[in-house]
């Protein structure tokens, strides 16, 4: 059967360093985000600083991880891939679906519901429909080819920091600040205990998705250097945003009208900017929101693409444009996963919470997973060539797997959240494992935990 790229040509490497960079921090720097900096600084005051220490190390832990695998496989598929080969085909097809493309149907619709919350504040009645608008549009821009995602991604990144940096420059600029103050973060640090672990989930979902560049690496130009290059920039540059916007809203806000609000980045740029920073907030909102949905309808279908390639899909999803060499089945795929809830739990604003953290919780569980890859395929294949290896293995490895663990455990804020997100969680993994049990042992006719070798999945 001949493959995809024969029929219908290959995917085009075009991206460098700067759109790869736009990649990493457009699916990471969303309202959710926003939403969780300024509530951990409401609830942690100072400790949440130390938190977004501790989360910016397990996020050089999996950008570690993911900086070897995806070099070592340079495939399309990105975990689906390198778990393949490390344990199996069915873990493999788990990961992929329950640690990826189900947190985009959780977590999306919960962006694109926070979006409609902004702009109803701003402009009461005007934007009820934008979600699903988003969508389209975005789809259709993404089928358009990768250059033209590539120029739309780096639009939205670099004027949502921009942003950003405008937010935290004017709030440590503030002559009459009306939240705390820099010598009271000091102080709070003499008292630091045990209970920033608590604050560093809300810390650690600011830095979710920098290795989304990992699907793109069939479309990188230099993926040795510009696939750990990128993930590792944008971390730093992350930390030194949120941090700036923490530091904003501690100085600017009381930390209760930080912690009761549920959209806490509009009452910081009121604060900052009054009635004039109507435009600032939906003009953050906008380009948050539409970063993020862009970024997750160019890298997930390069997933599935990837599976697809590898059988673990059907061959469908390996269809390519003929003009401009896109998975475009793939693409209307994921989309329409994700508008169906969206047009169906559209205005019920209190479930926002709890799709992001069943998000989260099983995008954690993909975390874990990637480590324990890279520990096995390390074990498995010595001396393979790895044009980028995880400095200091394997403490990043262990100390990211302890991390994300110790968050699974400890992922809301109650009892009852915590059932309804194990329940949410659990059902997409059993959807996903269900399939991918089937699929394997009756279509692929392979062993459920029979690891492909590594040379037969570099050549599919």
């Amino acid at each position: 059967m001949k493959t995809a790229q024969s029929e219908q040509g290959a995917l085009k490497r075009i991206l460098g360093l700067r759109s790869l960079f736009a990649i990493a921090v457009g699916v990471v720097v969303a309202q959710v985000v926003f939403i969780s900096i300024l509530q951990g600084v409401g609830l942690g005051g100072s400790d949440f600083f130390v938190a977004l220490l501790v989360a910016f190390v397990l996020t050089l832990c999996y950008v570690f991880t993911f900086s070897e695998l995806a070099l070592m496989l340079p495939k399309a598929g990105s975990i689906s891939a390198y778990t393949e080969v490390a344990v199996g085909h069915m873990p493999a097809i788990v990961a992929t679906i329950a640690g990826y493309l189900a947190p985009a149907i959780f977590g999306l619709p919960a962006e694109l519901f926070l979006l409609e919350a902004v702009l109803d504040s701003l402009f009461p009645g005007s934007f009820t429909q934008i979600g699903w608008l988003i969508i389209l549009v975005l789809m259709f821009l993404n089928i358009l080819g990768v250059d033209f995602f590539a120029k739309v991604q780096n639009l939205f990144a670099y004027l949502m920091i921009v942003s950003l940096l405008v937010i935290g420059i004017a709030g440590l600029s503030q002559s009459e600040p009306q939240g705390g103050s820099v010598m009271s973060i000091l102080e709070g640090l003499k008292d630091l205990d045990i209970g920033v672990l608590s604050l560093t989930m809300l810390a650690l979902w600011s830095f979710f998705g920098l290795e989304f560049v990992c699907p793109m690496i069939e479309e990188t130009k230099n993926p040795s250097r510009n696939i750990p290059r990128s993930m590792i920039l944008a971390a730093v540059v992350l930390l030194v945003v949120y941090a700036l916007v923490a530091l904003a809203g501690y100085l600017t806000v009381p930390q209760t009208a930080l912690s009761e609000s549920e959209i806490p980045h509009a009452v910081l740029v009121t604060a900052l900017f009054g009635e004039s920073g109507k435009m600032i907030l939906a003009v953050l909102a906008v380009t948050a929101t539409c970063s993020t949905i862009n970024t997750v309808l160019a890298t997930i279908p390069r997933m599935l693409y990837g599976m697809g390639r590898n059988q673990q899909l059907p061959t469908l999803f390996t269809r390519l444009h003929p003009k401009t060499n896109t998975p475009w089945l793939a693409i209307v795929f994921v989309a329409s996963l994700i508008m169906i809830p969206t047009i169906l739990l559209g205005g019920q604003d209190d479930i926002i919470l709890t799709l992001v953290i069943s998000a989260a919780t099983i995008w954690l569980v993909a975390y874990v997973i990637s480590h324990i890859n890279l520990i096995v395929l390390r074990k498995r294949y010595p001396d393979y060539k790895r044009p980028f290896k995880s400095p200091w293995y394997p403490f990043p490895q262990i100390l990211g797997i302890i991390g994300m663990v110790y968050m699974i455990l400890n992922n809301s804020p109650s009892p009852e959240m915590t059932l309804q997100v194990y329940m949410n969680a659990g059902l997409m993994v059993l959807i996903a494992t269900i399939y991918a049990a089937i699929w394997v042992k009756f279509k692929m006719k392979k062993d459920w935990f029979e690891p492909e070798p590594i040379e037969k999945a570099l050549k599919s």
